[in-house]
């Protein structure tokens, strides 16, 4: 019995922190050696997260092609148009053995190439850590204008993953 409760009262406790799908998550800092825009340096906060429905592609550079299926769909709707989109791509450079440099001078070739996106580093998996997010992965998290979660996907999304997104999407735009 003991045994039984110990288990729900860690499980409990890891949830606490971890991504809920109705909930806004727990807010997190990128800044200084932890990360920050990609652009400048300048310190991000999840509490940006708000005013439009928005995709975050939290990413392993190892794994930066798994949902690429999803991107470009996402590219092919054309959000945007409608004003209420937004899209964020948090790079956890803690999760690859490539040098953060090279991933950093890339980050920012595609902040000049795709300007309404937003691209943020994350240099010691603070995500991982503060939000229970899959390391060495791709994840998905859909949120409403809020701030809250409104879909999360750790992983290569199935087809019917990325119905259920898109359908998320459209019914909170």
């Amino acid at each position: 019995m003991k045994r039984t409760l110990g288990l729900v009262a860690l499980m409990t406790a890891l949830n606490l922190f971890a991504i809920t799908v109705g909930e806004k998550p727990k807010e997190a800092t990128l800044e200084k050696e932890n990360g920050g825009y990609a652009k400048d340096g300048s310190p991000w906060n999840s509490n940006s997260i708000k005013e439009k429905v928005y995709v975050m592609f939290y990413v392993d550079p190892d794994e930066k092609d798994a949902n690429e299926a999803f991107s470009e769909a996402l590219k092919k709707k054309d959000y945007r148009k409608r004003g209420a989109y937004g899209s964020i791509a948090i790079v956890n450079l803690a999760a690859t053995w490539k040098p953060n440099f090279i991933i950093e001078s890339l980050l920012k070739s595609k902040q000049k190439e795709f300007p309404d996106t937003i691209y943020v580093k994350d240099k010691n998996k603070v995500l991982v850590k503060e939000w229970n997010l899959a390391d060495d992965s791709s994840d998905i998290i859909i949120f409403d204008k809020n701030g809250k979660v409104l879909f999360y996907k750790a992983g290569k999304m199935s087809k019917e993953d990325m119905q259920k997104a898109f359908t998320v999407i459209e019914e909170n735009l």
